[in-house]
């Protein structure tokens, strides 16, 4: 599957402190930037969605398209999704735990939730598509595996 893994971006957060950067140019992944005006085609595909069921290897054949993956603030992922068209199948990870030291000036640092990074990752491992090369310029990588042991591994 030529972009089994595509990233709607918001191009408001700094690619500089992103933590998919790295990713860019990597087989298999596709970085779309949004725009409020044009829609995106990504159905069939998992959509990383806290308020989905939970994640299992199986959904791979239920979404043989991939894995669609908005990067943006918590606040803005309701008005990026309304530019994704097709039927996506919400999907939430386990309780896993970040690496990502948070550090907001502006708003309460969240008590859950993974950098974009960790979730893609761990997202791949549990559909059983281990992709070890996510993590390689991942400043944070051995510290995240350390505290999620039961995620598989490649």
């Amino acid at each position: 599957m030529d972009d089994e893994i595509l990233i709607l971006r918001d191009p408001r957060e700094s690619a500089a402190k992103c933590s998919l950067t790295p990713l860019r140019g990597k087989p298999g992944i596709r970085f779309v930037p949004f725009h409020r005006e044009r829609q995106l085609e990504a159905g069939g595909r998992i959509f990383l969605d806290p308020g989905g069921e939970l994640l299992q290897a199986s959904d791979w054949e239920l979404a043989p398209a991939g894995l669609l993956l908005i990067d943006c603030s918590w606040r803005r992922v309701g008005k990026l999704l309304k530019t994704v068209q097709g039927e996506l199948l919400p999907r939430r990870l386990p309780e896993l735990l970040t690496a990502y030291p948070r550090k907001s000036k502006t708003f309460e640092d969240p008590s859950a939730g993974l950098a974009s990074v960790e979730a893609l990752y761990a997202a791949m491992a549990l559909l059983g598509r281990p992709r070890p090369d996510l993590l390689e310029a991942y400043h944070w990588r051995e510290r995240f595996l350390e505290l999620n042991p039961g995620l598989p591994r490649a």
